[in-house]
């Protein structure tokens, strides 16, 4: 695997002739994608292409759209904006919009068909993925779609898009198992970037899918080159300004990513600006929810308190779009819960209470779990019950969508708030018993790339069970193994330093200390 990161850093070096392009020039990468469709077409069809390796899926629909305009018969055209609406690393449900026009799209694609067997693989794949939406899930239709890239990677090895596709198909299989810690599917996508990154230093999917591929606390270093590359590669892409820091955030690296998601937010500013006023972008407040992580990890509580302010104004949303939900919800969350206001947790509600929160119901839950939290840390654990019912009830949402992830993801939320409601109550066996199985679950799964971290770790919170109940030693313990995977946290280490002084580890408190010292001296 060192080989991998040895490679990634020859892209670093070919990036620095990359920043001399004039500024102002949409820069995206270089993709090259051969069609049989006309030249006016091809031109129109890479640029698209380019855009969908960003994930700035609407703007590629857009793009393939245009090329199925300048060129009818270009069935590829409709395979592209058939992939725009297919978004394979981003959690489930799709808006029924998306879904319907990829649908459609893939019925277009396969009407006009192709003109080589090649481009006739790529529609089948993507047919293949929008088959039977009413009935086959959709794990289900993304091992068809994998399984036809794997096809035309095998019956054309000389295409580099295909394989760069398929790898992209190999990490979305990795992230439907969750709990899968050998991480096989994305080491074998990393080899396959790994393998094209010399010839294609430049490409925009490249250094993005490393960066996915890595996107674990195990192998986030290896990713850290491709971070920095991928920025440079890409800068007219929110996204790819944004995808830096989730590197950033695996190696608790918290000025890099504020300065990585301040640029990806202005550059969200400045594209709805033009292309959806009055709107705020999906981009926007997800590179939202990774500032106010990062900022409170500074113990920088300002910055956060303006997002949550501009949080709370937001009317509507430029697209329909899981993240934006997420951060809508998170960063309040965040910012309360961090802090231990639990009178401020305890009073969030979910808003605005016109969105579409049943199709997000893992957003949702995060405002409940807050307020769960605030209420029974709060010396009101009698009203946290109400919050554990809503959890349940969206658990079972999750349960019926057929969304085990995040089921069992909420499923820690509901543990952890009946643990400290527990506590409250005087049950301590009852509250610790909660509070492992939280952590041990949590433990379990990778967090999903819609969030920086958890809103707050299970086992750290274990760690505070275990401290307030004086038991120092084991509470240093469970903060030592959150911190293996959430490094870098203020809370995390500021309960490490103060159960190592308690438990007479005088060694241990002092560097915890100098850490949680140097984290808020920082600018």
């Amino acid at each position: 695997m060192h080989a991998i990161a040895f490679a990634i850093s020859l892209l670093l070096a070919q990036m620095e002739q990359h920043d001399h392009h004039a500024e102002g020039a949409e820069r995206l990468g270089t993709v090259s994608f051969p069609i049989s469709c006309t030249p006016a077409a091809q031109a129109k069809f890479a640029r698209a292409v380019a855009l969908l390796h960003s994930f700035w899926y609407e703007e590629a629909e857009k793009a393939f759209n245009e090329t199925a305009t300048i060129d009818p018969q270009c069935g590829m055209a409709w395979w592209g904006a058939a992939m725009s609406n297919y978004h394979p690393v981003w959690p489930s449900p799709y808006s029924p919009a998306e879904l319907a026009r990829g649908v459609a799209a893939a019925a277009k694609a396969k009407a006009i068909g192709a003109k080589t067997d090649r481009e006739k693989g790529y529609i089948d794949a993507i047919t293949a993925f929008y088959t039977d939406v009413d009935h086959a899930d959709l794990n289900t239709r993304a091992r068809a779609y994998e399984a036809g890239m794997q096809r035309v990677t095998t019956a054309n090895p000389s295409d580099d898009e295909a394989a760069i596709f398929y790898g992209l198909s190999l990490i979305a299989h990795g992230m439907s198992m969750p709990t899968d810690k050998t991480y096989a599917y994305q080491k074998q996508a990393a080899e396959i970037f790994n393998r094209l990154l010399k010839t294609h230093p430049d490409h925009p999917g490249i250094a993005h899918y490393l960066i996915h591929s890595f996107d674990y606390p195990a192998l986030a270093p290896l990713a850290l080159n491709a971070a920095y590359a991928y920025a440079k590669i890409a800068p007219s892409s929110p996204h790819a300004l944004h995808m830096p820091s989730h590197i950033f955030v695996r190696l608790g690296m918290w000025p890099e990513t504020i300065d990585s998601n301040l640029k990806s937010s202005n550059a969200a500013r400045e594209h709805a600006a033009h292309a959806h006023p009055g709107a705020v972008s999906f981009d926007n407040l997800h590179a939202s929810d990774y500032l106010a992580y990062a900022y409170l990890q500074l113990g920088q509580d300002a910055p956060v308190r303006q997002l949550v302010d501009e949080l709370a104004a937001i009317k509507s949303l430029d697209v329909e779009n899981f993240a934006g939900y997420y951060a809508m919800a998170s960063v309040p969350a965040r910012y309360a819960l961090e802090r231990k206001r639990w009178s401020d947790a305890a009073a969030l509600t979910v808003r605005p209470a016109n969105f579409p929160w049943d199709r997000y119901a893992y957003a949702e839950a995060v405002t409940y779990f807050a307020s769960g939290m605030g209420k029974a840390r709060g010396g009101n654990p009698a009203a946290a019950h109400a919050d554990i019912e809503q959890l349940k009830r969206l658990r079972q949402m999750l349960l019926d969508q057929k969304n085990a992830y995040w089921a069992d993801q909420v499923t820690v939320q509901i543990e952890a708030v009946d643990g400290w409601t527990a506590h409250a109550e005087g049950h301590e066996d009852v509250a610790e018993a909660a509070l492992r199985k939280a952590a041990d679950l949590e433990d379990s799964m990778d967090k999903s790339p819609v969030t920086p971290g958890s809103i707050l770790p299970a086992r750290e919170m274990l760690g505070d069970f275990l401290l307030a109940t004086n038991r120092p030693q084991e509470a240093l313990d469970a903060y030592e193994r959150s911190l293996k995977d959430s490094p870098g946290r203020l809370n995390g280490l500021s309960g490490a330093a103060h159960a190592a002084q308690l438990a007479g580890d005088r060694d241990k408190a002092r560097m915890y200390y100098t850490q949680v010292a140097k984290l808020l001296q920082s600018p």
